[in-house]
């Protein structure tokens, strides 16, 4: 066997193997052999036939078979010797490939590309700058939480007349009859000037508008109804009211405390109100954990950039993913595919060289931290602890063993991000919750 390497650019190369008869037949032969004592030939006792007849009717499979097996660990077993990073899998050169004869060739051939970095160069000594946030609350965003506790807690009324944020329920039909639809209509949606018209409105009334200037925003959105039904509803229209929905705010006292928290965790309106700061508060602490560790990781990003074989890869992931996403998509989507890989191909270069390893104890407790927050948010935080070790199991056991592997890629990198963190030059800022906003969307 022959196996050499031709690096034809910084980033890719070609390997090529070469196989003679004496690298594959002893093993084919054996497997023969082994299909001649089992094989049921019409004409002859189970295991007799002779070993041509298994050889002429099984050969051509057994010596595919056999060949492919040695072509895969022998280039794995290459690939693992050198001293380059390969990226992605080696890909077949199907042109030459199917060319083979495979019933009167005695060598073979066979080539396949691959994609590959040199070195992945990490200089944490040069000081990352980079600036992370901490979220400060306002009585403003406590008082949006608590009107939509209340809302969300209230109860549904049909009032004789409708009032500003009613839902009016009926019939929406356009004058020259080319529209008809019963829907709900949100009066908080609609433009100040035009909502006029729909206050103080009883069962039965009917009002002349137009639908594309009254009510603001995505009107698909707002009345529940199709893109293409949406687009006629300009120029005369006419609502008749069937029914006036209105919501009456939940009141401040015991009963809807224990239905938000729980019986007897808050006793008190200010009680209620700290408990409502405290969430939100982590809430917003927890995606700012989040953001921050993003600017970290593109701080690295930048500070290291990698020639990644961009055309390797994209033809890679198209041929890996057997026809799910097409070359224009890949286009597409590769530049967020190349910052995770860059990400992945440093924190990896790092935890290497600093001797950062993520335990078998770590992936536990991190396991069970995910587990914890995951059963609190879905109000099943009482039944917890004392069935833990079920949970635990179960999950990192589950999805043939991917859920332990993700879990332990995912600790390692979270001591990588606090190694690079503490290596770093940190600047905090804090922030109001408007301000964070801005920042998530830019």
């Amino acid at each position: 066997m022959e196996i050499t390497l031709d690096k034809h650019a910084a980033n890719e190369a070609s390997v090529k193997i070469k196989l003679e008869e004496a690298d594959y037949q002893p093993k084919v032969d054996a497997k023969i052999k082994d299909y001649a004592k089992k094989a049921t030939i019409k004409g002859f006792r189970p295991g007799k036939a002779p070993f041509g007849m298994v050889k002429n009717l099984y050969g051509t499979s057994v010596l595919v078979e056999e060949i492919n097996a040695i072509l895969s660990k022998s280039l794995n077993d290459y690939l693992k010797a050198q001293e380059f990073e390969v990226l992605g899998d080696p890909l077949p050169k199907e042109e030459e490939t199917d060319s083979i004869d495979w019933k009167k060739q005695k060598e073979f051939e066979f080539a396949y590309k691959i994609g590959f970095l040199e070195k992945i160069p990490v200089d944490l000594d040069q000081k990352l700058e980079v600036k992370t946030y901490s979220i400060t609350l306002s009585d403003k965003e406590v008082n949006e939480a608590l009107d939509n506790i209340k809302k969300q807690y209230g109860k549904m009324t049909n009032p004789e007349e409708s009032a500003a944020n009613d839902f009016l329920y009926g019939d929406l039909k356009a004058e020259d009859e080319s529209f008809e639809e019963t829907l709900s209509l949100p009066l908080k949606e609609m433009d100040g000037r035009s909502v006029k018209k729909f206050l103080g409105v009883k069962k039965g009334d009917t009002i002349s508008f137009d639908p594309s200037k009254a009510i603001k925003g995505d009107l698909a959105d707002i009345l529940n109804i199709g893109k293409e039904e949406a687009e006629k509803l300009t120029g005369n229209f006419t609502f008749t009211v069937q029914n006036i929905n209105r919501t009456e705010e939940a009141t401040l006292d015991q009963e809807l405390f224990d239905k938000v928290f729980g019986p007897g965790q808050v006793d008190s309106e200010e009680a209620f109100l700290d408990k409502i700061k405290t969430i939100l508060t982590e809430n917003y602490q927890k995606e700012a954990k989040v953001f921050n560790e993003e600017q970290l990781k593109e701080s690295l990003i930048k500070a290291h950039p990698l020639d990644l074989p961009e055309a390797f890869l994209k033809e890679w992931l198209v041929r890996a993913n057997e026809g799910k996403f097409s070359p224009e998509e890949v286009e597409k989507e590769f530049p967020a595919y190349a910052k995770q890989l860059t990400w992945s191909l440093l924190s990896n270069q790092i935890a290497k060289e600093n001797e950062i390893k993520a335990e078998h104890e770590d992936v536990i407790e991190k396991t069970k931290e995910m587990i914890r927050e995951q059963l609190a948010s879905s109000g099943m935080g009482s039944q917890l602890e004392d069935n833990m070790d079920m949970f635990l199991e179960n999950y990192l056991q589950g999805n043939e063993g991917k859920n332990y592997m993700q879990m332990l890629t995912a600790v390692q990198n979270e001591k990588v991000l606090n190694f690079v963190r503490e290596k770093a030059k940190i600047k905090e800022e804090k922030i109001g919750v408007e301000k964070f906003k801005e920042l998530l969307e830019n």
